[in-house]
């Protein structure tokens, strides 16, 4: 009988108690945790064996690899990733030493540790074949069955789970293992009831949780699962929450608390149990003793679940002449001109919201917000938007960024924004704090702008970014950036693809002085054409065309830096550069539905200058 039929009879008879964290004991033993831990396989394995042991010694039945992140992308983040068979390879030598005949030995395979999509440019291709990479590795050495933990978004779990049954066949046991929050939802907003579902159709053997907030909730979490699926099922929590302790995260669920809940998940039908973060040897010598007081159960704890009211998962998106006014032009194809304005740096909007009037008078459509940039510290722009809204009787353009927000604050506050009345975005991924007053700042990035159009594509359809119903839907126009000058104009249009394809409406490309960059922009997506709104900014002075070519990597031709050259005096020079952009807008026109015009320092009398050259519309 081969060791994965062996594990299959065993866990058909009774319950099989894992070990407990690996990472807990090696921090606690003096290892930082800004290195490897997975790379300490091969430079430190009598320490990793040693932990091993302890666990064997406690009475675990099961040792889990030391290969969490041995994926390639993680080992790439330490430049390890052509260690990466070794790695996994060592991890399952010194698991299998320690485990001798004691204990089964399980690959373990967590997270990639990177945005796929819609979140992210990685498609679930790429992350199926990184998955099998670290797999392969793991059953070539010789796993009796593989853990997959710590998936917080189920459609990367779906991926590992088919990468894992791609390269080892159906014998091998599959794990298949979910984190969730105090309310039993996974990071990604899945609920329960549809995880579970989801795991029970995809191949995996024994599904359950790990990690999580504690005990507590992953029972209350189990119990609803047990409703929905016959799999066994596995329950490896944390040692409770944690808390700080003279700068140090320390679990404080006790070995004794722990074994009690161990008997709750044995009595509920959970036949594999064991820990995650913060427990210890200790805490699986007492969850050993609570099972073996117990006797194997075949019968299964099931709780009432009242299943969710029947609705459709997407609702259909509002049509982009219904989202607002700016929807509407565009969608009639009228062409349109939006002016710049930023936001103030103190707490007083009248000057902007009085040039926004001034605009408004001047048969501006819109008013368009960036978001701190430079990365500056400012009002608030969706606050901008709304101020301008209310008291200057135009509509509002709002940048909305990736630097400052998690993918938890970018939903509240779009949904913030079309609570407002903001219905017209721009998604953008911001620039780096690196450029502002504040370079140490902490920048997030959860995602970047090709992320968030997909997280608002969601929102307009009336799904969280799991995918969940959210029981209303947002209206918001999405508008993306795009770059005609990009030094590597390739990869920019890569990315344009990828926001079109993932929901974009129209498009605002950075400031155009060069003609032919447009125009091989717009012939290279003639495919994937969508309206275009090309910037326009009229240049200040000679001082201001050199920022722009040599800072913000804006080209300006020759032709045009000689007139700003020859400018005689400040006025001069504003006047040439009024003269240059109305140019632009002239040649323009004809290839594009609108402009977007800055207004330098704070002028928007120079703005509307430029619009004139528009003419009738």
């Amino acid at each position: 009988m081969s060791r994965s039929q062996d594990f299959r009879r065993r866990l058909a008879e009774g319950v099989l108690v894992a070990d407990g964290a690996m990472g807990t004991m090696l921090y606690a033993r003096g290892v930082f945790i800004n290195r490897s831990y997975d790379e300490l396989n091969l430079s430190a394995p009598e320490l990793v064996l040693g932990i091993h042991r302890d666990y064997v010694a406690a009475g675990a039945e099961i040792l889990e690899t030391n290969t969490f992140g041995a994926n390639p992308v993680r080992l790439a983040a330490y430049g390890l990733a052509e260690k990466l068979e070794a790695i996994n390879q060592a991890a399952v030598r010194l698991a299998r030493e320690a485990a001798q005949d004691k204990a089964f030995v399980a690959g373990s395979v967590g997270p990639l540790g990177l945005r796929i999509e819609p979140l992210g440019p990685t498609s679930f291709a790429e992350a199926r074949d990184a998955f099998r990479r670290q797999i392969r590795a793991l059953v070539e050495a010789g796993v009796d069955l593989l853990i997959l933990e710590t998936f917080g978004r189920l459609d990367e779990l779906r991926e590992a789970i088919y990468a894992a049954r791609e390269v080892a066949g159906d014998e091998l046991v599959v794990v298949a293992q979910v984190t969730v929050d105090d309310f039993g939802r996974m990071p990604d907003g899945t609920d329960p009831e549809t995880f579970t579902r989801r795991l029970d159709e995809w191949p995996a053997d024994v599904i359950g949780l790990n990690c999580s907030v504690g005990p507590k909730v992953m029972l209350e979490t189990i119990e609803r699962m047990m409703a929905l699926s016959a799999k066994p099922m596995s329950a490896m929590p944390n040692a409770g929450h944690p808390a700080t302790v003279e700068g140090r995260k320390i679990y404080l669920g006790s070995p004794e608390y722990m074994a009690q809940y161990a008997r709750r998940f044995i009595q509920t039908g959970v036949r594999i149990v064991g820990g995650c973060c913060g427990t210890t040897p200790e805490h699986i010598r007492a969850i050993r003793a609570e099972t073996r007081s117990l006797q194997p159960v075949h019968r299964r704890f099931h709780v009432t679940v009242e299943p969710p009211v029947a609705q459709e998962r997407a609702l259909e998106p509002a049509p982009m002449a219904k989202k607002s006014r700016l929807g509407a032009k565009l969608a009639e194809g009228r062409f349109v001109a939006f002016v710049e304005i930023l936001p103030p740096r103190g707490a007083d909007a009248s000057r902007e919201i009085e040039g926004a009037r001034l605009c408004a008078a001047h048969g501006i459509d819109c008013i368009n917000v960036p978001d701190g940039p430079r990365a500056s510290a400012r009002m608030s722009a969706q606050v901008t938007c709304q101020l301008i809204q209310q008291h200057a009787g135009i509509e509002a353009v709002l940048h909305f960024c990736c630097r400052d927000r998690n993918i938890l604050g970018i939903q509240s506050e779009l949904l913030g924004a079309q609570a407002v009345g903001i219905r017209n975005l721009i998604c953008i991924t911001g620039d780096p704090p690196r450029m502002g007053s504040y370079p140490t700042a902490t920048a997030v990035f959860d995602v970047d702008s090709i992320g968030l159009v997909n997280i608002v594509s969601n929102l307009n359809r009336g799904l969280d970014i799991g995918g969940n119903p959210i029981g209303s839907q947002t209206t918001l126009l999405i508008g993306v950036g795009v770059n005609p000058g990009a030094l590597n104009f390739e990869e920019e249009m890569r990315r344009f693809a990828w926001k079109v394809e993932a929901g974009a409406e129209y498009a605002v490309t950075q400031p155009v002085f060069d003609l032919r960059l447009l125009e091989r922009l717009l012939k290279r997506i003639e495919a994937f054409r969508i309206p275009v709104i090309a910037g326009v900014w009229p240049l200040a002075s000679y001082r201001n065309a050199e920022f722009m070519v040599n800072e913000l990597r804006v080209p300006v031709p020759e032709h045009y830096l000689a007139r700003m050259r020859r400018a005689e005096s400040a006025e001069a020079a504003r006047r040439e550069g009024v003269a240059i952009a109305q140019e632009m807008i002239r040649e323009v026109r004809h290839m594009v539905q609108g402009v977007q015009i800055s207004a330098p320092f704070g002028r928007y009398d120079l703005a509307i200058q430029v619009a004139e050259a528009i003419g009738p519309r």
